[in-house]
């Protein structure tokens, strides 16, 4: 979730040069904070059921 927020703040907010790290803190801060009042999610297309099905060989079953 935290690599879907930075690709979104990277599109979103930091899509040009910023010269000065004063603009750019005050730039991330709006930026996140407009995030929050929107309530920005995630949209999880990738189920729990599809994962354990998917990524079984990755996840050994600890059974006992």
């Amino acid at each position: 979730m935290a690599e879907i927020e930075n690709s979104a703040m990277a599109r979103q907010c930091l899509d040009r040069r910023i010269p000065e790290k004063q603009v750019m803190e005050e730039e991330t801060s709006a930026w996140s904070k407009q995030r929050n009042e929107e309530s920005a999610a995630a949209n999880w297309r990738f189920q729990t059921e599809d994962a354990r099905i998917k990524l079984r060989r990755l996840y050994p079953n600890i059974d006992g």
